[in-house]
């Protein structure tokens, strides 16, 4: 009964309201808008206080009601005057006018509400979306021009709308002048709307005409973008997203056609990277946390420096670029980090890396170390990593040609310049971070796929059978130096090629390992256990989650869990452990005269480096009792010859042991600093037994080379 009631009603109400009186209604309200341009004497007069605001409501109501009185897709009377008699096109050009002041705000309302409301497929008609196009090339440019928010509001709509039908994005991207065979249902007034192919005035498939601003739509989202009202950027931001997202491979090939977004992008992330001013202090730049395009930070607020919010704004775009690529259709995201390698790695970047001017140098690689960690994906990723150190993935030689990029940076990291040494040191430990395997491959893996460091012969490593070789020659370099042997295991220089029937579980050789690092450093030489703190114990939790964070990214690696056979490497290549680590070893065998701060960085790429799960960086980095090849160095026999030098210089340091406990406590703050002598070669001193300490935790989680601990 109620249903039938409600059809009696509904009967009721079209038997009052024909279609004929909602026809002369609108055009009625429509006479009534243009006849204030031929009434109005006042042009100062704001478009809110005439009663053109009202009339657009009145319209929009009119249509929104016929179309509900209507079969699903048929064209109402008075959708068929708007259309046939052009007052879209007309009402983009009052607003375009912005006569009366604040037109352009009731038109931008108007189009939006029309086309988020009405549901007939509005924008494949030529008299709608050409003057969409009109509407979209006014927005976007002018900033602060007090109509962002009605202009983000159109274009969310255009979004929405492509986001249901793909099929659009040519004719809002490209002013498409054909229906693609569609046809509204209904429509008798052809001449309104776009002729169908095949037709007399559309006598061959039509091909897209080209672009009449590069893409409005992508251009008005892009402008919106920077805008200061925050609500008004992250809607624009948005939109962009959802339309680089869209799966159908027509809608991305359209959307990179003629490289408008890509083009626009990558030239917004230049120009606010030449916003950061030139003299901006590289330590606050790597001292700031990663930035968010959803919550831009503010650089006025506590803490800010000089520069700061031009950072986080060149810092967040490229934080949207990286979300943007990371949820993009391929063929976009493509095009997208091409642009980028082109225009602010290649165009920008490069350019300011090679240059020789240090001040240049350290911001340039400090602001370089930023984009590194605020980058997440893949695709990103992998260009700036094939950027920095290109494409070699076979064993380098001193002769080689390098990369100059790569050399130049991995040559700063022992520059003369202290800061510019520490910077370098900090963005590959940076890229050592991310989870990306050509990193860690073209800096060390590629030079130890041989095992070349190894000594070749009836006792290979691999046979860890009952020694057969004279221990005392192992050990000879050793005896050389008394000093060497001081605080070491009294079976240091016989422990060379233990037996694993020894250990069948490994744990045995594991804690050799161990026992080696912690006594590596003599007892006149360490101060921790003066203060009381409890060994390599604190270690061990760090080390865990960096061992358990670099496993988890060389995951999807392939990796193998074994050395690889020596039977398979080519025999008689001559070891070379590569620029990286060559510049790392020698850095460390000068660890008793350079910098705190500097060891400090040295030391924590190495130990990211042994915290990899690759069985042959776990070997050389990790094991002390290889048969080292001749002339071939190893991270524990260069540790070990600098404790030999170290245990030369404190015997001719009075009170040696007083003044090494003194800096401790001065380095963790427990009595004021005051300059001494040899203050450098203390906390060198301090650095080398807490990295010994460190790498034994390393080692102590890692367990053996030969499986899991």
């Amino acid at each position: 009964m109620l249903s039938r009631l409600g059809a009696l009603l509904q009967q009721a109400v079209e038997t009052r309201e024909p279609s004929v009186d909602l026809l002369e209604a609108f055009t009625e309200h429509w006479r009534g808008i243009t006849g204030y341009y031929l009434e109005a004497t006042d042009e100062s007069i704001p478009a809110r206080q005439t009663d053109i605001p009202w009339r657009l409501r009145q319209m929009l109501d009119i249509l929104v009601h016929e179309e509900q009185q209507r079969p699903a897709g048929e064209t109402g009377p008075c959708l068929e005057f708007l259309l046939q008699h052009k007052l879209l096109e007309t009402l983009g050009t009052l607003g375009k006018a912005e006569y009366p002041p604040g037109m352009r705000q009731q038109v931008l309302l108007f189009f939006s509400r029309a086309l988020g409301r009405l549901q007939h497929p509005l924008l494949h008609y030529l008299n709608v979306h050409r003057p969409v196009q009109k509407l979209l090339q006014l927005s976007g440019d002018r900033l602060g021009s007090g109509t962002e928010k009605e202009e983000v509001q159109l274009a969310a709509v255009l979004c929405s709308k492509i986001q249901q039908d793909p099929g659009l994005l040519p004719y809002i991207l490209e002013g498409k002048s054909v229906l693609n065979g569609r046809r509204a249902p209904g429509s008798a007034r052809e001449e309104a709307l776009d002729p169908a192919p095949g037709s007399a005035a559309s006598p061959a498939p039509a091909e897209p005409s080209p672009p009449r601003r590069d893409g409005s739509l992508v251009a008005c989202l892009l402008g919106l973008c920077r805008s200061k009202k925050s609500r008004v950027a992250l809607k624009a931001r948005e939109n962009l997203l959802l339309l680089a997202g869209l799966s159908q491979e027509a809608a991305a090939a359209c959307l990179v056609r003629g490289g408008a977004l890509c083009q626009l992008l990558a030239g917004h992330l230049r120009d606010l990277y030449g916003a950061v001013p030139a003299g901006t202090d590289p330590a606050d730049v790597l001292a700031m946390d990663r930035a968010s395009w959803r919550s831009p930070g503010d650089g006025d607020g506590d803490g800010g420096f000089p520069g700061k919010e031009s950072l986080v704004e060149f810092l967040g775009w490229l934080d949207f670029l990286d979300e943007l690529v990371t949820g993009a259709h391929p063929l976009v995201a493509d095009a997208i980090t091409e642009a980028v390698e082109e225009k602010f790695f290649q165009g920008i970047l490069q350019p300011q890396l090679l240059q020789m001017s240090e001040p240049a140098v350290l911001g340039a690689t400090a602001v370089l170390t930023a984009t590194v960690r605020q980058l997440r994906s893949p695709a990103l990723l992998h260009r700036l990593v094939l950027f920095l150190l290109g494409p070699q993935r076979h064993p380098e030689t001193p002769g080689d040609a390098p990369h100059p990029l790569r050399a130049q940076l991995i040559d700063r990291c022992d520059h003369l310049c202290d800061e510019i040494s520490l910077a370098s040191l900090r963005l590959f430990e940076e890229l050592l971070r991310k989870p990306h395997e050509h990193v860690a491959h073209n800096l060390v893996l590629r030079n130890l796929e041989a095992r070349a460091y190894l000594q070749r012969g009836p006792q290979a490593p691999e046979e860890r059978g009952a020694p057969e070789t004279d221990p005392e020659e192992d050990g000879l370099d050793l005896e050389e130096d008394p000093y060497f042997t001081d605080g070491f295991p009294d079976d240091f220089g016989t422990a060379k090629n233990p037996s694993p029937a020894s250990s069948p579980s490994g744990k045995g050789r594991a804690s050799e390992v161990v026992s080696s690092f912690l006594c590596l450093v003599p007892e006149e030489a360490k101060t921790s256990s003066c203060m009381e703190e409890g060994g390599y114990d604190t270690y061990v939790h760090d080390a865990l989650g960096m061992v358990q964070a670099c496993r988890a990214s060389a995951a999807p690696w392939g990796w193998p869990s074994s050395p690889r056979p020596l039977d398979s490497c080519h025999p008689g290549v001559d070891f070379y452990e590569g620029h990286f680590l060559k510049v790392l070893f020698d850095r460390v065998s000068r660890i008793l005269d350079q910098p705190y701060s500097l060891n400090l960085q040295v030391t924590s790429v190495l130990s990211h480096l042994a915290a990899f799960p690759h069985p042959h960086l776990h070997e050389y980095l990790l094991d002390p009792y290889l048969n080292l090849a001749p002339g071939c160095r190893s991270l524990f026999s260069v540790l070990v010859r600098v404790i030999g030098d170290l245990m030369q210089r404190l015997q001719r340091v009075p009170h040696a042991r007083a003044k090494l406990l003194l800096v401790r406590r001065q380095l963790l703050g427990l009595v004021p600093g005051e300059q001494m002598d040899h203050t450098v070669l203390f906390k060198g001193v301090v650095v080398l037994e807490e990295f010994c300490k460190e790498l034994a935790a390393i080692a102590l989680v890692k367990g053996p080379p030969e499986g899991p601990p």
